[in-house]
């Protein structure tokens, strides 16, 4: 990150690079950005070289500059797109990182003057609190985001949605059983579908990780690595296996061979441990596929028309999340399942689904969700 006089803004990428090991890209990316953003505010104020001597007006003022279009502190009107709670949220949410970072490492006070004490009785928790492992109240911020009452719902892909996808990916061509296609961005996008991983555990994947069945079920083994060469992460660096269905099996034997015969033309070695997710057609090739190529290809997709206007791969992730939950699996194998730390953060997500009959009867999703089927046409 760099000022407006193009110097590295040394604090925080210290920060970031005490946690790089830790977060995902995203995440980083997303830290950074909020950071940014407060480092921009400060400079306009003047206050950038005072930024280890800040308290709780500096802080209000930023919230109060975001929302305004990043212009002024105070507005009579408010302006057309001003952020979501939700994003102003995660903007202080990294902001006292920073700062309580830098207290603990090098006492930098500002922290302190943000915070108060642990509420003295613990708020209600929901009715399955007592299955996650979380402790007692912590320190809460004195600068707070005042948000809707109801949490809006996660985007969903219907099952239709998800098989438009994945045709417009690549399609079977011929009794031969032969690919027309991008056969890779089919695998992706089929692994983000039956698997609910997250695009980084999914671009983090070698073909080791994929374990065919042998007469057993296969699975996918999300394993925590600090050098993948894409930077790929697994968040929170926890471990886990997903079971998957015959079809997405096969789907991944056809890529393999597909990927076998690539190498072979390209002269190019692989092994169990190279990357499943590569480049084939442009350089470098064979080298592992970055979150750019996806956010390309989802965007070429999307202007063609294929899926919602708007989505994004992480609808893979909640779409799997609620077909699991009206096919009637319980939240703590669902929880398991995504990765999730506690099983609180499932209900709070997906608690919505136990409740709409409507949707249930409407989108069909056992159907779908048995056997997590693939239609491939063969």
């Amino acid at each position: 990150m760099i000022d407006e006089k193009y110097r590295t803004v040394a604090p925080v990428e210290e920060w970031l690079e005490a946690h790089r090991h830790l977060w995902s890209p995203n995440t980083v990316r997303g830290y950074a950005t909020s950071l940014a953003q407060w480092w921009t505010f400060l400079e306009q104020r003047g206050e950038a070289a005072g930024w280890a001597d800040l308290g709780v007006p500096a802080v209000a003022g930023f919230l109060s500059w975001l929302r305004n279009g990043r212009t002024v502190e105070n507005a009579l009107v408010d302006p057309e797109k001003a952020p979501s709670p939700e994003t102003l949220e995660a903007r202080l949410a990294a902001l006292i990182s920073f700062y309580r970072w830098q207290e603990a490492v090098f006492a930098v006070p500002v922290a302190g003057r943000m915070m108060r004490g642990a509420p003295r009785q613990a708020p209600a928790r929901g009715l399955l609190a007592h299955l996650d492992a979380r402790g007692t109240p912590g320190p809460s911020s004195l600068v707070r985001v005042r948000r809707h009452r109801h949490r809006g719902r996660p985007p969903l892909l219907l099952p239709a949605e998800i098989q438009a996808i994945l045709d417009g990916c690549a399609t079977p061509d011929g009794p031969a059983g032969e690919w027309a296609g991008n056969l890779r961005d089919r695998l992706l996008f089929a692994l983000l579908a039956e698997t609910g991983m997250r695009l980084g555990e999914a671009l983090g994947l070698r073909i080791c990780d994929f374990v065919m069945g042998r007469g057993g079920t296969p699975y996918v083994e999300v394993v925590p690595r600090g050098d993948n060469p894409n930077g790929a992460r697994v968040k929170m660096m926890r471990p886990r296996r997903v079971y998957v269905g015959a079809d997405l099996e096969r789907l991944f034997a056809d890529y393999l061979t597909h990927l076998a015969c690539r190498a072979a033309e390209l002269g190019l070695p692989i092994g169990t441990d190279s990357p499943l997710l590569v480049n084939l057609t442009r350089p470098p090739l064979l080298a592992a596929m970055r979150e750019g190529t996806v956010r390309d290809k989802t965007a070429a997709l999307r202007k063609k028309g294929i899926g919602p206007s708007a989505w994004t791969p992480h609808w893979f992730r909640h779409s799997h999340a609620t077909a699991l939950l009206l096919a009637g699996t319980p939240e703590w194998v669902v929880s398991r399942r995504l990765g999730h730390a506690h099983v609180q953060t499932t209900l709070d997500l997906y608690g919505w689904v136990r409740e709409d009959e409507a949707l249930r009867a409407a989108a069909n999703w056992k159907s779908y969700i048995s056997a997590w089927q693939v239609t491939d046409g063969r």
